[in-house]
């Protein structure tokens, strides 16, 4: 584990409270990646591949042992001259179709042509969208037979029938609780798409290549670089560094879950560094897509490319092109030009100019134009819900039942602890690295009328959050208190330490700490909010590095515990933590993982991650990638709170509708099971 020896003063700290969480997930990327250099010699770049491959596909939560049958269908021709556009869709995973368009140029009955895989980006009209078209026609044209594809989530594939519609945000966030993010789909599937090219008649199975821009060159370098069946790749508008991501937005569909723990783009590259790779950059686009962000990692793959290629630095070419963020014709010939070279044998590279293309009316390429697709197709929240369900279902059967079993065997409070401290243990696993122990640095400020105080600690080296807290009555020994955590990260601290719940719990003669957890209220991003997800970057930041922001909201609890008990001595023996809404999953998380918190009360919070519809009101950062498979649901995770007091007041679905109270005890039920074999029940109110 890599910690950051890397210490803000609080005056330079304070001085820019939004950019604080920025500013420090960029020292833990760099950390983390600090030691990472070229290969030098064959023997090194071997060890380095043999290491990445599988770390991807873990990232990816693994891909299906036995693929299904394709069962491609066609949907009908459109005749163009020279060439024919066949609508066709293919199954890629049991009863989860691919919507495609087929570009079929004239030839023989038995010549073999070299086929590309299009994937698109983010346009709108997905496979259908003309920028998209274009190249398709273009690469017809010229002899190659082309494959085009809609993505999981987008064009014909969304969750509505029209087009236009954006996967991302808190639609791509269903797919992390099942453990299959959406990078890795986009690569299964493409592989799926190379079944199908080696399928038809009329392809060379040994002369396959991908293409894309924007999101679509990203699934050009992965796919690219993990199926080596692809002979050349070429993405477009979307190499640069991953470390280039934590200064801007990316879709769900670009985050692989840790991937900087382990590697940086310029290694990924480099895994297709002897088949004909080409990286296009344009002089305006975006600086994660930056001309000097891809030099860094064209550099790292051409390291590798005079290791593992006959041509050397040759076999890989950055083309710089002068525009912004696109797709467009003289990105297409570049493109042309090499696909002919490794794909056909023809010529050295150099562009090739393009007839003029025609795109179609988006419509006349849809397999199921206007609202005939059917009813029951699978869309990515079908697709999540019902694995959701499934990964449920073999926990009832099997963990659960044999959890269950143990704890009304066992002869004692320590002995079922111990029964649930696997539980405990894969939760942690799942939220990532947590820090070692160090300095608080513990600042405080009392507020005039003297009845409370600011407590400003680290967290963590580097990052700097702050609680309000009402001061104890000194003239008590502080054991006898009692104490009550407010969490609310949706409203923030000041107006949760004032508001109507922490009233009440003055009432019953609690003081109030309310703490500032990192890359919220103050301290969140000035710029985080994107669509459905008001912590949309910050979060996915966090992915990146590995560390779900769940973990680290979890870990500022515990260290505002230790601020505490560091400013008062200890802590009152009635520490209890309530939180509300999105703050309810952080709560019970942080309180399984803390003894210290000795009764949890959560408000109208979310239930259950398992949903048919996309997340709404609720947070991207406690979306955490596998949790459903190794840990279990939200009940799992409230489990490991028990005996300890727990009360639930209302509940919500993922897309945020209010439950009732029979919905709220369906969804709890195994928390529920392992408290009464402690001899214990969950209080609802």
């Amino acid at each position: 584990m890599v910690t950051l020896l890397i210490s803000i003063s609080r005056a330079q700290d304070q001085s820019e409270p939004s950019r604080r969480f920025n500013d420090f997930v960029k020292q833990q990327a760099a950390a983390l990646q600090a030691e990472d250099k070229a290969p030098t010699t064959l023997q090194e770049w071997a060890a380095t591949r043999g290491e990445l491959r599988p770390t991807l596909l873990k990232a990816w939560g693994g891909f299906p042992e036995i693929s299904c049958p394709l069962e491609a269908r066609n949907f009908g021709e459109l005749q163009r001259d020279g060439y024919r556009v066949e609508k066709i869709v293919f199954q890629t995973m049991p009863n989860v179709w691919m919507t495609a368009n087929a570009y079929v140029p004239d030839m023989n009955p038995d010549q073999k042509v070299p086929a590309v895989l299009c994937v698109h980006g983010h346009w709108p009209g997905a496979k259908q969208d003309p920028v998209v078209q274009s190249r398709c026609i273009g690469l017809v044209r010229l002899g190659f037979f082309v494959l085009c594809v809609d993505a999981f989530g987008a064009g014909e594939r969304a969750i509505e029938k029209k087009l236009g519609e954006y996967h991302g945000e808190m639609t791509g966030a269903m797919l992390f609780p099942i453990g299959k993010p959406l990078s890795g789909i986009q690569v299964y599937e493409n592989m799926r798409a190379v079944d199908y090219l080696q399928s038809r008649p009329e392809v060379d199975p040994a002369r396959i290549g991908i293409t894309g821009a924007s999101g679509g060159g990203n699934q050009s370098m992965y796919a690219g670089a993990f199926d080596e069946r692809f002979r050349c790749v070429v993405p477009t508008c979307s190499v640069g560094t991953i470390q280039a991501y934590l200064s801007a937005a990316c879709c769900m569909c670009e985050v692989v879950p840790g991937i900087l723990r382990s590697t940086e783009e310029g290694n990924i590259l480099g895994l297709a560094a002897d088949r004909g790779l080409m990286v296009t950059s344009a002089t305006q686009d975006a600086f994660q897509f930056s001309v000097d962000q891809a030099k860094i990692s064209v550099a790292r793959a051409q390291d590798i490319a005079a290791l593992v290629s006959a041509d050397g630095k040759s076999a890989i070419r950055h083309t710089i092109i002068e525009s912004p963020h696109h797709y467009n014709q003289p990105m297409r010939e570049a493109m042309y030009g090499w696909m002919t070279k490794y794909l056909k044998g023809e010529g050295d590279g150099s562009p090739i100019p393009e007839s003029e293309v025609a795109p179609e009316v988006p419509e006349t390429l849809r397999c199921f134009p206007g609202d005939s697709r059917p009813d029951d197709f699978v869309t990515i929240p079908r697709f999540a819900f019902a694995e959701g369900q499934r990964l449920r279902q073999m926990r009832r059967e099997g963990p659960d039942r044999l959890r269950l079993s143990a704890l009304s065997e066992a002869n004692s409070e320590a002995e079922r602890l111990a029964i649930l401290a696997v539980d405990r243990d894969a939760l942690a696993a799942v939220l990532g690295p947590m820090p070692a122990e160090s300095p608080l640095n513990l600042q405080t400020k009392t507020a005039e009328d003297g009845k409370s105080i600011e407590l400003f600690f680290e967290t963590e080296p580097g990052l700097e959050i702050s609680a309000q807290y009402d001061l104890l009555n000194q003239g008590s020994n502080a054991t006898t208190q009692k104490l009550a955590m407010l969490l609310d990260i949706d409203s923030g601290s000041e107006l949760t330490y004032s508001g109507e719940t922490a009233n009440e719990f003055r009432l019953k003669g609690y003081a109030i700490v309310a703490p500032e957890l990192r890359a919220t209220g103050r301290f969140a991003g000035t710029s985080d909010k994107i669509g459905n997800a008001v912590d949309h970057n910050s979060a996915e930041w966090s992915l990146l590095i590995g560390r779900p922001m769940l973990g680290q909201w979890a870990y500022d609890v515990r260290r505002t515990l230790d601020a505490l008990t560091s400013h008062t001595g200890s802590l009152p023996v009635e520490t209890i933590i309530v939180a509300s809404g999105s703050s309810g999953v952080i709560g019970i998380t942080a309180a399984a993982l803390d003894n210290r918190l000795s009764e949890v009360t959560v408000i109208n919070s979310l239930t259950s991650y398992v949903s048919n519809r996309p997340y709404r009101n609720q947070r991207l950062g406690i979306m955490v990638p596998g949790l459903l498979r190794e840990v279990g649901d939200i009940d799992h995770i409230a489990a490991l709170i028990a005996p300890r007091p727990m009360t639930v007041r209302g509940g919500v679905n993922g897309a945020g509708e209010v439950l009732s109270a029979e919905a709220i005890e369906e969804s709890l039920q195994y928390c529920q099971y392992v408290y009464s074999q402690h001899r214990k029940h969950v209080r609802f109110e």
